[in-house]
């Protein structure tokens, strides 16, 4: 474990599921249009993944950024693999590498 405890509980959720989403809202209720765009995405995927609603606790909301190093939500991260925001999802999305990326990482994605 490191001296930081919400770096812990972050890779906690990361190394407990496959897919991970760290955004505003749920997957069934998205708080924010970013959000709701990575969703629709891994859902159109039919990619089974975590949602951690960071509005829910300001810690991982502030604490996600830095572990990442990247100043926006949501983030994905997929087998422990910080993958990106909603831009880098959504053209990964577009131009068919993320199902290729889902694939090579043994995330079945079926459209």
């Amino acid at each position: 474990m490191s001296d930081n405890p919400v770096f812990d509980r972050i890779r906690q959720e990361i190394d407990s599921n496959d897919v991970v989403l760290f955004m505003k809202g749920t997957p069934v209720f998205p708080q924010c249009g970013f959000s709701n765009a990575v969703v629709q995405v891994l859902t159109y995927l039919n990619v089974p993944f975590k949602g951690v609603n960071v509005l829910e606790d300001p810690e991982i909301r502030e604490g996600v950024k830095q572990f990442s190093d990247w100043p926006t939500i949501p983030q994905l991260y997929v087998k422990g693999e910080f993958v990106g925001g909603c831009d880098i999802v959504r053209e990964m999305f577009e131009q068919g590498e993320l199902r290729d990326f889902l694939a090579a990482k043994g995330i079945e994605a079926v459209a």
